[in-house]
């Protein structure tokens, strides 16, 4: 079975090609800095002649331009590894918000999509494109199935205790409002790769999902009990647009003393925010080279990053009475020595001491970084939510 999968983040397009069920990479890439200068694809096909690689600094103003890109180059007489289009047996999607319409892998119907696009205003950055990639892949893809898995499932396990909201229990009855969580298939796969390391099933571990949106969740013996976001994807964390958590009265003051609308202010806090707003940047490899130079706003942007996540330890760590691991994943977690070196300094308290020199040799793979009296592990653990994507496709498909 071969299964095209599709992640559509808020300002990129991860994709894979993959045969399940062997679980054989057979071309992947990336579609980065959607709508920004600078965007481009990168493309990686295994041919039986060997790997070939191609990358393309192009505009590219949305998704749907930048999966036609994508289609182009996996149907390309030299390059592509496919004849026609007609060979995708499956297009697995990455959809953020399933509210509580959704707890499991769906195949695509018309029902799904009307109720994918009423809770766009859950998660406006991502259900969007999400939606977007399905239509446009159904064109493109006409012959395969269509399936969708939820970044809201695997948090499903919450107790009340950590999913309800302490407003009147109507709107939750009435109308599901409640935490649901997100990033879901990239907390499920690390959080199985970090407990396969540690050999140990009643584990306790804080998985961190740093990228262009950030997250963090509590897991206790596989299942997840508390994560950062709630009920869209915009709390919690500082992200790259998103200013993650903020006092709610700061929503009041900008609507009855600055004048803002409602509108304003959502698109003030989703994407002209979170590290945009402290810096004029949402991309961690720009802010980290006005960090080198010394620019105020950027030190404090970075230590305002790390403060935030290290509050968020420090609550998962008393809801899960005890730590084995902590899990740094995704693109700024994996990548950025800087991030890590700070979330973990002055976590003594906690047993959570760095190996500076191994932080900075990033090695391929899930990687230890603690030092050796450190009473937590600290880990390196590139996700991989396409791979989780397309388990869970096969699975839906053949089970």
């Amino acid at each position: 079975m071969n299964v095209f999968v599709i992640n559509s983040g808020s300002s990129s397009i991860k994709y894979q090609l993959i045969r399940m069920p062997e679980a054989a990479v057979i071309c992947s890439g990336l579609v980065d800095r959607i709508g920004q200068e600078g965007s481009k694809v990168d493309y990686k096909a295994f041919l039986p002649t060997g790997e070939v690689k191609k990358s393309e600094v192009i505009p590219i103003p949305d998704h749907a331009a930048g999966l036609k890109e994508v289609a182009r180059l996996l149907t390309d007489k030299e390059i592509g590894v496919i004849s026609d289009p007609g060979e995708v047996d499956v297009v697995g999607h990455r959809v953020v918000h399933g509210g509580e319409s959704f707890s499991e892998t769906q195949i695509i119907t018309d029902e799904t999509m009307k109720k994918i696009r009423e809770l766009f205003p859950l998660a406006p950055l991502h259900n969007p494109p999400n939606y977007l990639g399905i239509e446009v892949a159904t064109r493109i893809f006409s012959q395969a199935k269509q399936v969708a898995v939820f970044d809201t499932a695997f948090h499903q396990t919450m107790p009340p205790v950590a999913f309800r909201f302490a407003i009147p229990k109507e709107l939750y009855e009435e109308h599901g409002i409640r935490a649901y969580g997100f990033h879901g298939t990239s907390h499920k796969y690390v959080s199985e790769k970090a407990i396969e390391y540690l050999g140990k099933k009643d584990s306790k571990l804080i998985t961190i999902h740093l990228g262009n949106g950030c997250s963090m969740s509590a897991i206790r013996n596989g299942k997840c009990i508390d994560t950062s976001m709630g009920l869209g994807p915009m709390n919690g964390l500082i992200m790259g647009t998103r200013a993650g958590d903020v006092d709610q009265s700061v929503i009041f003051h900008l609507v009855n003393q600055l004048g803002y609308t409602l509108e304003e202010v959502n698109s003030l806090l989703n994407k002209k925010s979170g590290m945009l707003g402290l810096t004029g940047f949402s991309d961690m490899r720009d802010i980290r080279k006005l960090y080198d130079s010394g620019e105020k706003t950027a030190i404090l942007a970075y230590d305002m990053y790390a403060y935030h996540i290290k509050k968020f330890i420090g609550s998962f760590a008393a809801a899960l009475n005890g730590l084995d691991a902590i899990v740094f994943t995704a693109g700024v977690g994996e990548n950025d020595i800087l991030t890590r070196k700070l979330v973990c300094q002055n976590m003594d308290f906690l047993g959570i001491r760095m190996d500076e020199s191994k932080n900075e040799t990033r090695q391929k793979g899930l990687q230890e970084i603690n030092s050796a009296g450190s009473l937590v592990n600290i880990l390196v653990i590139p996700t991989n939510e396409e791979l989780e994507i397309a388990r869970q496709c096969f699975g839906l498909l053949e089970g």
